[in-house]
């Protein structure tokens, strides 16, 4: 099968479903192409992932239930170290350490990015690796002094699929820093206008 995110995820229980409801022709046709897909992470898959400041990873626990976290940081923590490795600094958090200790047992992970903005999302799998003793010079590729949190490792992925999602549903967000930009030139006319009103003695 030619797409690779496909032939890890289009389980026979999901190509009966597919085929109920009418899609797993469309699909099939999709799986007669010979070039592989989705395997590769390209220029636009690590811009876009070099741009966001927060995802969901699901990972596998032993009791067979998936767990899903939030991963933030500033912009660009997750950082491509080459076409299809990426890596994060896991800063401390609550301390519960789920999603490390499924790794020790299962590196199989799911990640899903999603701009809010441009209501644009990415899909992953990956294989993960918790490096607890990182070397200095991957830490500080990871880091930035403007954001100081706690480092406790990283946490390194290989990824091995890929998919640009549907961004039907994705409700249109933005950040404080987008408002702050987009009514920059609207804060400093005001500041303007309430600076004549006040030479006028009026204000």
């Amino acid at each position: 099968m030619p797409n690779r995110y496909h032939e890890l995820l289009f389980t026979d229980a999901v190509k009966a479903i597919q085929a109920e409801a009418g899609s797993r022709a469309m699909y099939a046709r999709q799986e007669t192409i010979e070039t592989t897909r989705n395997a590769d992470l390209g220029p636009d898959e690590l811009a876009f992932i070099a741009a966001q400041d927060s995802f969901y990873m699901a990972s596998v626990s032993q009791s067979g239930w998936p767990y899903v976290q939030h991963r933030g940081g500033p912009r660009g923590f997750l950082v491509p170290l080459d076409d299809n490795t990426l890596a994060f600094a896991d800063f401390s958090g609550n301390h519960q350490y789920i999603t490390t200790g499924n790794l020790g047992d299962d590196q199989r992970i799911a990640i899903i990015l999603t701009d809010y903005t441009i209501q644009r999302r990415i899909k992953l799998l990956a294989l993960a690796e918790a490096v607890t003793k990182p070397e200095p010079e991957l830490v500080a590729r990871l880091t930035t002094p403007q954001y100081p949190a706690p480092v406790e490792r990283v946490i390194r992925l290989e990824v091995q699929a890929f998919e640009w999602n549907c961004p039907k549903h994705i409700t249109q967000r933005y950040s404080l820093a987008d408002v702050q930009k987009a009514t920059a030139g609207l804060q400093n006319r005001i500041a303007e206008l309430e600076a004549a009103l006040a030479a006028t003695g009026k204000g």
